[in-house]
């Protein structure tokens, strides 16, 4: 499974921004998929997940309510949808996948994207 992640940029805080991950290769919509980001100096951190088989979503308690986790099958597509964003939420995204993790640590996860930087102007 190849990814490419898209989307990413300045945005002030408070606003809204929408990022997209395309996935290709074998078939995509077996894949739980998920996003997690890497702020400078600090660890690769789960962010959000959706399953394949039912379309469960899970998100970390910093982003909940706030981030929403989204996939169009059909367009390979997954997107992570962020509104009411704060500066803390700067970081590099990256969107991953797995025909079973679809969340937790970064390590459980197979197929990994190349990254979109994020930053949030205060």
């Amino acid at each position: 499974v190849q990814l490419q992640a898209s989307g990413g940029g300045l945005v002030q805080s408070g606003g809204s921004l929408r990022l997209s991950c395309a996935a290709s290769g074998r078939t995509v919509s077996w894949y739980n998929m998920a996003w997690f980001r890497q702020a400078l100096g600090k660890e690769r951190e789960f962010v959000a997940g959706i399953a394949w088989s039912d379309g469960s979503t899970y998100y970390s308690d910093s982003v909940k309510g706030r981030f929403t986790i989204s996939r169009d099958d059909a367009k390979a597509t997954q997107y992570l949808q962020m509104d009411s964003v704060k500066h803390e939420d700067t970081a590099v995204y990256y969107c991953a996948a797995d025909r079973i993790a679809v969340r937790g640590n970064a390590n459980q996860f197979s197929y990994w994207g190349q990254g979109t930087k994020v930053t949030v102007s205060s």
